[in-house]
């Protein structure tokens, strides 16, 4: 592919904006159904979404965090179950760059390929000639109904009762999907669970997650790739940011689209537009968002500008990324918050935006990569000099 075949930003966020009302008009379906709408998926194809982290030699954009952080914003004003599916998705597509080019040329034979993935080691790999063997469950894997593989993560066991966790790939027809999605925030993103049973992997398409935690990557291709040589930890807090800044922005635009027919009941006020206690609210959240967004972007500016210029991450500027993270979810659901409670007790009801926005923005706060406090104590403790308490930095 050309490089003039390739999007700019403006235009990749433009086209965002584009679908972002086919998500809105979809998301009420994509709650009941607990998945996203497959009118949804073929928008997002047609946008591009699936593309920004494919290389370019199989049709893909390589976009910086950037791009990310704004394409995800704007999706998430249409549907925040549609952006976090995009930004699940971006992940583990980042991290299929990183295996063997031949195992590249598999996975990316499918156009506009969809990988779903997860961190978390909770299956156990056993090695065998050839590979390993999979046996276990991975609980929310968000976008796994409309996934054309899985990046998973299975411990195998060592001697001396030490455990190494293995990051693979499998194509999802060869896991069992168990529909277990039954939450309140982020319903539509099909975040359920899958099983593999006895399921063989063959060795190039197995790493060993600490030595992709600490830059070892396997591609010969991709090496010298600015997009796909940043760690993996800042990437992922990068790609995902990007909802939780929109969903601060979907807030806004809820609130501001109902206010002109708002009274204030059991005041004096004929319109909540003029009350001064609107004001304040109105202000405090929009300036939330602002800064939400300010350390979306000073994030991605961070990966994005060591990946360009290849120098090696310190302790300290890997904490301040998952900080960063924290912070912009944070200030997002602040500023949901205060949007929400001025929103009156009509509110409540399902066809109203800002509740659905409320309950996404509130499952983001919870994950356990984005949680606020947990970011920021990590932040914390390498600030004082103590050594990180995670090998997920």
């Amino acid at each position: 592919m050309l490089t003039a075949d390739i999007p700019t930003r403006a235009q990749l966020v433009q086209r965002a904006a584009e679908v972002a009302p086919l998500l809105r008009a979809n998301a009420s379906k994509a709650e009941d159904a607990g998945r996203l709408q497959d009118e949804t998926i073929e928008a997002l194809a047609g946008a591009g979404v699936f593309r920004l982290r494919t290389p370019k030699r199989y049709g893909g954009y390589e976009a910086d965090t950037r791009t990310l952080v704004d394409v995800a914003a704007e999706l998430a004003r249409g549907d925040g179950a549609a952006a976090w599916t995009a930004s699940v998705y971006w992940i583990p597509t980042f991290m299929a760059c990183l295996f063997p080019d031949s195992v590249q040329d598999e996975v990316f034979a499918t156009p506009d390929v969809r990988i779903c993935g997860t961190l978390s080691p909770s299956a156990q790999a056993t090695p065998v000639e050839g590979g390993i063997v999979v046996n276990g469950k991975w609980s929310f894997v968000s976008g796994a109904p409309h996934a054309h593989w899985q990046e998973i993560i299975a411990a195998q066991e060592m001697p001396h009762g030490q455990h190494l966790p293995l990051m693979a790939l499998v194509p999802m027809d060869q896991l069992e999907i168990v529909d277990d999605w039954d939450t309140s925030g982020l319903r539509g993103t099909g975040s359920v669970s899958t099983v593999a049973r006895d399921l063989f992997v063959p060795q190039e398409r197995v790493m060993p997650l600490p030595a992709v935690l600490s830059g070892q990557y396997a591609s010969q291709l991709n090496a010298d790739t600015p997009a796909y040589r940043a760690p993996l930890l800042p990437v992922a807090a990068a790609s995902s940011v990007g909802t939780a800044v929109g969903l601060a922005r979907a807030a806004q635009d809820a609130f501001f689209e109902r206010l002109p027919g708002r009274t204030l009941t059991y005041t004096w006020y004929s319109k909540q537009a003029e009350a001064a206690v609107t004001h304040l609210q109105a202000s405090e959240a929009a300036l939330k968002a602002d800064q939400a967004e300010f350390h979306a972007h000073r994030l991605a500016g961070l990966v994005d500008s060591k990946a360009a210029s290849g120098e090696e991450w310190t302790v300290l500027e890997r904490a301040r990324a998952r900080a960063d993270l924290g912070t912009a979810v944070r200030l997002a659901k602040e500023s949901v918050d205060i949007f929400a409670s001025a929103s009156g007790g009509s509110s409540v009801y399902r066809d109203v935006p800002i509740q659905r926005i409320t309950r996404d923005i509130q499952a983001i706060t919870l994950h356990a990569l984005m949680n606020p406090a947990t970011n920021a104590e990590l932040y914390g403790r390498v600030l004082c000099g103590q050594q990180p308490n995670t090998l997920y930095i």
